[in-house]
């Protein structure tokens, strides 16, 4: 495409160098840059222009441009937007996607820029609007949306409200939500993150929420309230459909060449790639999705002319709000190919850097920095496991328990192996493994299937069987992976360290299969021909792998051991370093101990090397290349009857994974089917189904292997080299509710969960370093101390605490202290011999001699002195740790109190699926305002023992009696 500087808009110099949001707003038929504070804020009678710019591992900066439309904005202004987004396009080299958005009708892609929701406001500049700031008025929203909340104002009236949407009444000291009976949960969640909104933008968040549930009678206050506002209850009449609802009819897909601003129908007895010409412009219309296509060597103009045809197109029909997208070739989105039979995997299209380095020349000119238009250095990151690797637990008894198991499955049942066996793998084999690893606040589980090449299916169906049943027995608390030889992800190789994989197989099912077929048995023995080529990155990280003993087996790139009976030779290819060489002599001492080794270099080999490889041959120079790491998606998954749906949640984070769903986490090199705790057991038995059929329908069309592992992340026991993707609250996925519930919660304390856990103490959003601990931490330690619990593998929580008692000055700030809390009625007024008491047990707390346990001293005596008013507290050494004590509310009039001065409550009523529920609790410590008497009944011990625990076990037990 011919570019010059006439065709681009001085507005644009410059855009799109570094990731982000940029906008424009149209004025006078001119893009005017909308200053970053108002980002997000629109009016409805302008037209904009967004662009969004994304870093890729790869190092260059993919485009996304977006031109909005609000529903009173001049159809000059319009086109204008439209082809100011093409010029943008030139100015960026050609080979953005460019959206066409109309206001209430945007793409989830483009409102996931803007989370929770946009809120047009009436108005606008050019249109010659007014901005108008008024006094805070009542309004009405209705929000539709299970991903990304689109959200309408609706006359404040009755009719407006309908039994499947959810409405947010916005008032000057309260907001309702008004949850349809026919919306999902996940809508509702959804819908919340709205009412935040609004309380934050409108109202500096500081006004009451209240939840109204459709066809609930007036019994509480808050649903009086609310059908205050409009008269009175009375029963919502059935919704109608309205303009709004309709959706155009689906219609045969038509393809259309542009010439000379002219679209003529292109005849076909089927959609395929040679139909479109790299010379021209043509028009893809799928009803609900229009597409321009613009070939390679099509001018501006031409591709303005296009984008005005397909204006004319649409105007005056049924599809003014269909989503009309433009792709470049070469550029084509997943969507656009999958509307074609056939799509080839590469086209025969050059696709340069030209077009982008000419428009970066011609700005260099203008005095621009253009470092950002020309592609970066790819971010070149070491492989990390993510995942502590340190080795054994020592039990309190002494006894040592190993934190990896290894199963060899045999036929129908596993088989346990010895210690000494459990890195070394037989290619003919399947396995299964359990690993343990230093949770937030409790050991978290691993457990995986590891398919040799040549395992028969058999075994591969019962080991797959027996590690769900291992999951599953574990209240799928465990995550788990499945692997295949060959594709094996960093996490498997740092758990193992020192991993073997040996030819032929040890399993009845392999035994069989090689004699059913006389096929002569090549397992590994000691004495025989053998070669290993040797990969790693470390001594924590290092394979042996039994490859065919031939020359051809070999490659510059790897070092090798051969041996044949007592012969030894090591062999270092020419492009080898030295700590390749050390890895060789490290996998030497485990296969073929005691042995002296004959040397050997690329090159000079010894004609008695050749001879045992059966003589020379080429073999190549290039190494194996692990499957790099893509950029992640995201997606939503249905899975009915065998058919797998996805939808792809764009620019996603935490709150996106909705505890009632399953998603997929799409890595290219390694997939995550995440499950949340809502989902029926039925269908978390079928998370691993889900994942292969992701795999073999390819939604990204980006060549998965069907080998590529699969993981399985339960909702709370996420393993941290998932939650690396998100920037992970780890108190979110362990609250108790549903979606709905979850959030409401948050709202309403101001938007912190409310968990008694910790958070993940250093969140890796995706793209960063995970802190690891270096090598000479992770190396498997032989010596045990008696003065610990974890020898080694500790938490960086225990280390930190540990830490503190060893020495106080050196307390890692990064790691919260030991909290102790002190709950004291409000009335009650702390006096000097209460402070005294407090410190003492403070005091006590920090004596302790344990410190892997939570530390919850019996709660100080307190006796109420005479009203008065609450003095400060004065400043002293302790001042610091005294901000640790809170007060409770007053305990209200006629209400018994325990033995400690707390309210207290029948069992029945404070349990989670109590028909009367307390309302003014801290629902996180129910169980502090059970009676004595009734806590030892229920837990089984006193509320001082109990709180001795560990905080995973304190759970478990309030699970198990639904207080948790």
């Amino acid at each position: 495409m011919a570019v010059s500087m006439r065709d681009l808009d001085p507005a644009f110099q410059g855009a799109g160098q570094k990731a982000g949001i940029e906008i424009w707003r149209i004025e006078n038929f001119r893009p005017v840059p909308v200053p970053k504070l108002s980002y997000g804020k629109f009016f409805t009678g302008d037209s904009y222009v967004i662009l969004k710019t994304t870093g890729s591992k790869s190092g260059a900066l993919r485009h996304d441009i977006h031109y909005w439309l609000g529903k009173d904005t001049t159809q000059d202004e319009a086109g204008a937007a439209a082809v100011k987004t093409v010029e943008l396009d030139a100015a960026l080299g050609g080979r953005a996607v460019q959206y066409r958005e109309v206001q209430g009708h945007e793409t989830e892609k483009f409102l996931s820029y803007f989370k929770p929701c946009i809120i047009p406001q009436e108005g606008g500049v050019t249109s010659g609007f007014k901005h108008v700031h008024e006094e805070h008025k009542a309004r009405l929203f209705v929000c539709r949306g299970k991903h990304v909340v689109h959200v309408k104002e609706v006359p404040f009236a009755r009719s407006s409200l309908n039994h499947d949407d959810i409405f947010i009444l916005d008032t000057k000291s309260k907001i309702f939500q008004f949850n349809g009976s026919n919306s999902s949960i996940q809508e509702r969640a959804k819908a919340l993150e709205v009412v935040q909104y609004i309380k934050d933008t409108y109202h500096d968040g500081k006004c009451e929420v209240a939840a109204i549930e459709d066809g609930r009678l007036m019994a509480d206050a808050e649903t009086g309230e609310f059908w205050g506002f409009f008269g009175g209850f009375a029963p919502l009449p059935r919704k109608t459909t309205t303009d709004e609802d309709k959706t155009v009819d689906s219609h045969p897909t038509k393809l259309l060449s542009v010439e000379k601003g002219q679209a003529e129908p292109v005849e076909a007895d089927s959609l395929t790639r040679v139909l479109l010409n790299t010379n021209k412009c043509y028009i893809l219309d799928c009803g609900l999705e229009v597409f321009v296509w613009m070939g390679r060597n099509t001018s501006l103009d031409e591709r303005k002319s296009a984008s005005r045809a397909l204006e004319e197109l649409i105007r005056g029909s049924d599809q003014l709000k269909s989503h009309i997208i433009r792709v470049i070739e070469g550029f084509e989105t997943v969507i656009f190919r999958s509307k074609f039979d056939s799509w080839p995997q590469a086209t025969n299209v050059a696709v340069t850097e030209d077009g982008r380095g000419k428009v970066a020349v011609l700005l260099q000119r203008q005095g621009v920095n253009v470092k950002g238009l020309l592609k970066t250095a790819p971010v070149k990151e070491e492989p990390q496991p993510y995942i502590d690797c340190t080795g054994n637990l020592q039990c309190t008894d002494g006894s040592i328990e190993l934190a990896v198991q290894v199963w060899r499955v045999n036929g129908q049942e596993k088989v346990l192996l010895p210690a000494s066996d459990q890195s070394k793998f037989y290619s003919g084999d399947c396995y299964i493994f359990q690993y343990s690893y230093p949770g937030e606040d409790k050991e978290d589980y691993l457990i995986g299937t590891w398919f040799g090449k040549h395992g028969v299916e058999e075994e591969r169906i019962s080991a797959v069987s027996l590690a769900s049943k291992m999951v599953e027995s574990m209240k799928f608390r465990a995550a788990q992976v499945c692997i295949h030889e060959g594709s094996e992800p960093i996490q498997f190789f740092s758990i193992f360290q020192s991993f073997i994989v040996f030819k032929g197989g040890l399993s009845d099912g392999y035994k069989n299969y090689i004699a059913e077929k006389e096929i002569p048995d090549g397992t590994y023995t000691e004495d025989g021909v053998a070669l290993f080529r040797v990969q790693g990155s470390g001594p924590d990280n290092m394979q042996a792998i039994q490859v065919k003993t031939v020359a051809s087996s070999l490659s510059s790139s790897y070092c090798y051991i051969l041996h044949s009976g007592s012969t030894v030779f090591t062999w270092a290819g020419k492009l080898t370093s030295p700590d390749d060489q050390e890895l060789v002599e490290r996998q030497l001492d485990l296969i073929k101990p005691n042995l002296q080794s004959k040397p050997q270099k690329e090159g000079s080999e010894s004609e008695q090397f050749w001879e045992l490889l059966g003589g020379k041959s080429e073999y190549p120079s290039q190494k194996i290349s692990r499957e790099p790491e893509g950029d992640p998606h995201l997606f939503s998954c249905t899975f009915s009857k065998g058919n797998l749906k996805v939808m792809e949640i764009y620019n996603f984070t935490q709150d996106d994974l909705m505890t009632e769903d399953i998603f997929i986490l799409d890595c290219h090199s390694d997939i995550f089917v995440w499950v949340g705790q809502q989902v029926d057991t039925k269908n978390k038995l079928l998370a691993l189904t889900i994942g292969e059929k992701f795999l073999e329908q390819d939604f990204l069309l980006e060549n998965l292997s069907r080998e590529t592992p699969i993981y399985i992340a339960m909702e709370g026991s996420e393993p941290p080299f998932f939650t690396r993707f998100f920037t992970w609250d780890f108190a979110k996925s362990t609250m108790h509710g549903n979606s709905f519930q979850r959030k409401l919660t948050i709202v309403k304390n101001g938007g912190t969960p409310i968990i008694d856990k910790p958070k993940r103490r250093t969140p890796v959003s995706y793209g960063g370093r995970s802190s690891v601990p270096d090598k000479s931490q992770r190396s498997r330690s032989m010596s045990f101390s008696p003065d610990r619990v974890r020898v080694r593998g500790r938490s960086p929580a225990f280390n930190a605490l540990a830490a503190t008692f060893e020495n106080p000055n050196a307390r890692n700030l990064s790691t919260p202290p030991p909290m102790v809390r002190k709950i004291y009625p409000k009335s009650v007024t702390p006096d000097s011999a209460t402070k005294s008491a407090a410190i003492a047990a403070l005091s006590a707390t920090f004596e302790r001699p344990s410190a892997r346990e939570t530390i919850i001293p019996r709660s100080v005596k307190v006796s109420p002195p005479a009203p008065k008013s609450t003095p400060e507290l004065k400043e002293n050494s302790m001042s610091s740790r005294l901000e640790s004590l809170t007060i409770q509310e007053d305990v209200k009039e006629g209400e018994a109190e325990d033995e400690e001065g707390l309210p207290i409550y029948p069992y029945e009523r404070l349990k989670i699926t109590s028909t009367d529920p307390v309302s003014e609790i801290d629902v996180t410590k129910r169980e502090t305002y059970v009676s004595s008497e009734e806590f030892k009944e229920k837990f089984g011990m006193k509320k001082d023992a109990f709180y001795k625990l560990p905080k995973w076990k304190q759970n478990k037990l309030k699970m198990a009696l639904q207080l948790f």
